[in-house]
């Protein structure tokens, strides 16, 4: 990655880079059955270095997890309608918009913390806890929280590889608590597989966890699940457990450019963290109408979701046409083997306009397709079976 990329990490605080989502998964081709390995992880690119690398031609965004239906028309009007007071602070708006997402989701305002998506939030995580004590991740998981902890705060950083399945091991994660141990930092769905936590296995899980240390949940992709109320650890959260959940708009909102995301957390630790984090006075007028108007939008979320589906299956169908495997998930992204370099693949990929994004671990080249419009997954499926 050139050294004068600019991620979105440095973007909000001018930190270090920001690594992506990095993968532990085996080498065998003709299977997806992992067993735990060594981390021995190489990202090939990150999100912004392809996007803002690529070429001219560029007409199938997929490297960035994005919504491409969104944002809704409410949010849209809302921005237009919030344009001629915008020279003042949106001190009101951004707290009636606390007060909507506490009302929905049923605790108190002061349990909301509000940010400019949920990167500040889990940089203020990431600060808080580092003196504190160790920090447990999956591995591969999203790794802002922690590389944020371990690069610019020194701490130690505990990764544990996935399942057989791909999916964040729960219980070699908690043989790892020791008295050394702050923080334990799950991102559910997890970034990059797409893969889904057995929801009743990980309420459990945080409720005898949560006596010891503090759980970070990272909902960025829970929209995306057929019941996010089901899957969600809120409830444990009103149990009054020592758990915060993040939520952002990035993803199925639309507001990936806006900027918007909240967490949710017990009211002293929501007060905590508040002072490490820039807080929602950070987010701009607009976009704080913007999500107020479409906040729990159902109409707009479920034609979005339906969307992403179809683009998803499509996208199956035709990696499976093309004779590859891939990890079925339960985000707007796929992520599946690639029989040839990584960094040429995704050269050859972007000469045919198309923006993907590639790991190299244990000794395989993967790729993580975005979910995009059905014109933008043909555009994919073409250029693909040119070079698969």
């Amino acid at each position: 990655m050139a050294e004068n990329t600019m991620n979105r990490r440095k973007w909000l605080r001018s930190s270090a880079l920001l690594a992506g989502g990095a993968t532990v998964l085996p080498s065998v081709l003709n299977s997806l059955t992992a067993a735990p390995l060594p981390a021995a992880v190489r990202e090939i690119v990150t999100d912004e270095s392809v996007i803002l690398n690529a070429a001219p031609q560029i007409k199938a965004r997929l490297s960035a997890n994005e919504n491409p239906f969104g944002p809704s028309p409410k949010a849209k009007q809302a921005i237009k309608d919030s344009l001629d007071m915008s020279y003042q602070y949106a001190f009101t708006t951004g707290r009636e918009l606390t007060q909507k997402i506490a009302a929905y989701e049923g605790v108190k305002p002061e349990q909301v913390m509000l940010a400019a998506g949920s990167s500040p939030l889990l940089q203020a995580a990431a600060m808080y806890f580092s003196p504190k004590g160790t920090i447990i991740t999956g591995d591969p998981s999203y790794n802002d929280l922690p590389d944020t902890a371990e690069k610019d705060f020194g701490a130690k950083v505990v990764r544990v590889p996935l399942t057989a399945d791909y999916k964040l091991d729960l219980d070699a994660m908690e043989k790892k608590i020791d008295s050394s141990t702050a923080l334990v930092y799950i991102c559910n769905p997890n970034n990059p597989t797409g893969t889904v936590l057995d929801a009743a296995k990980l309420k459990a899980f945080t409720e005898r966890v949560s006596k010891k240390v503090s759980i970070f949940i990272d909902e960025a992709y829970i929209d995306y699940l057929p019941d996010p109320k089901a899957a969600t650890l809120l409830e444990n959260v009103k149990k009054g457990q020592n758990v915060i959940v993040a939520r952002t708009f990035s993803k199925l909102y639309g507001f990936a450019g806006l900027r918007v995301g909240y967490a949710i957390a017990q009211p002293e630790m929501a007060k905590t963290l508040g002072k490490y984090s820039s807080g929602g006075g950070c987010i701009s007028a607009t976009s704080l109408s913007a999500a107020l108007a479409s906040y729990q939008d159902q109409a707009f979320l479920q034609d979005a979701l339906k969307k992403t589906m179809a683009s998803k299956n499509f996208l199956y169908d035709v990696l499976k046409k093309e004779g590859y495997k891939y990890i079925p998930s339960g985000t707007n992204f796929v992520m599946f083997p690639i029989n040839m370099d990584g960094r040429r693949f995704g050269e050859e990929m972007g000469k045919r306009g198309v923006s993907i994004r590639t790991w190299n671990f244990n000794n395989q080249d993967w790729c993580r397709v975005s979910i995009g419009r059905m014109d933008e997954m043909q555009t994919f499926a073409d250029a693909f079976k040119q070079i698969s």
